[in-house]
């Protein structure tokens, strides 16, 4: 019915979409807002790539919430950084600059992982072993609302957080890598050019700071981003504005950039816990 009103048959539309509609695993609303996203370039090029397409059609503010999610980033993040170190902030301007790079890169990665989608993925050839069977069926997001027809046990919902929870723990100890590589290189070539003010800055140890955010953002940033798009949007916030996107987009703005605050000052104080980072005392 989507499609005779859309005035399009099955054979126009790509391949994994066509399967799905034959197996009866999507609805017609779900056929009806892939339609109605072809009508913009931007999402019609997005939605060449697999993984856009599942969360596009499961959520159509999710290409919002990725803005909001890294254009605020770079403001809560620094915010939340000056907000835990008040006088030290400048001094530890290193730190800082790591702190806010990798959680930059990880910013994306954050809202794509957890976000609910829409299963388009082709069936599990016959020899899969049981594990690979086991994650196929599990949602993307733990706590996302089934399709008309489908459920999730809650072994399934518990998997759908340990396999985020590998991959964050994957993109959090690259990104810190990365991140901590550049700010050494800085602080080194600090020293080299200007060491008069007395202030000897240690080079942040690569290792444990890289693993340290990579266990953070499996535990940390896992449950509160599942949580957040899984229980916050999904089930309150969307049924209840779903006919106003203008108030939902801005409520969602809010909620995330809370979350990114929060997130930030936990990072502060379990960096500062473990031991990787430590707070510095300067007298004159």
């Amino acid at each position: 019915m989507a499609l005779a009103e859309a005035g399009r048959n099955l054979e126009s539309l790509p391949k994994d979409l066509k399967a799905a509609i034959i197996d009866g695993r999507i609805p017609g609303s779900i056929v009806s807002s892939y339609i109605g996203f072809e009508r913009s370039g931007l999402l019609t090029w997005l939605m060449k790539f697999g993984g856009f397409k599942e969360r596009l059609l499961a959520d159509d503010l999710f290409l919002t919430k990725v803005f909001i999610e890294c254009g605020v980033g770079l403001f809560t993040k620094t915010a939340a950084e000056y907000q835990r170190r008040k006088e030290n902030f400048f001094n530890e301007l290193e730190i800082v600059f790591a702190d806010v790079f990798m959680a930059i890169i990880a910013d994306f990665m954050l809202v794509y992982l957890p976000a609910p989608t829409v299963s388009l993925r082709a069936p599990l050839t016959l020899n899969a072993g049981r594990v690979a069977k086991f994650f196929y069926r599990c949602p993307d997001n733990a706590f996302q609302v089934a399709l008309s027809g489908a459920s999730f046990s809650l072994l399934q919902r518990i998997g759908a957080i340990a396999r985020n929870g590998v991959k964050l723990f994957a993109v959090g100890t690259t990104s810190s890598l990365v991140g901590t590589v550049m700010t050494n290189a800085l602080i080194n070539a600090r020293k080299a050019v200007d060491n008069s003010n007395g202030v000897e800055v240690e080079n942040v140890p690569i290792l444990s700071t890289s693993v340290a955010y990579g266990v953070y953002m499996a535990i940390s940033s896992n449950l509160r981003y599942q949580m957040l798009a899984g229980v916050v949007e999904q089930r309150i916030l969307e049924p209840m504005l779903h006919q106003h996107k203008l108030f939902l987009s801005a409520i969602c703005f809010a909620v995330r950039t809370g979350n990114t605050f929060l997130g930030s000052l936990l990072w502060v104080d379990y960096a500062r816990f473990i031991g990787i980072q430590k707070a510095q005392d300067f007298h004159e």
